[in-house]
């Protein structure tokens, strides 16, 4: 993959699971302090993903779709329902 490509999905990557995120939170009734106890980090960063401006580890990643109960492939929009 070219190197504007790969940088156009990487953008389109974070535009989806940063939108999913946001979704899963706000449908759980959840504040992102509450987010971010689960994450263990500040509410700041919890936000910073929720805006794509912030990347969340793989690690993070997990334990949310653990907390939601949706996959991995639900958060990375490769799938439509968790």
């Amino acid at each position: 993959m070219a190197g504007k490509e790969k940088t156009s999905q990487m953008t389109r990557n974070v535009a989806v699971w940063s939108k999913r995120l946001r979704e899963l939170r706000q449908a759980n009734n959840l504040s992102q302090t509450d987010v971010a106890k689960v994450l263990r980090c500040s509410q700041v960063a919890c936000g910073m993903y929720e805006i794509g401006k912030r990347r969340i580890s793989v690690d993070n990643l997990v334990k949310l779709a653990r907390y939601y109960h949706v996959s991995l492939d639900y958060l990375a929009g490769l799938q439509d329902q968790g």
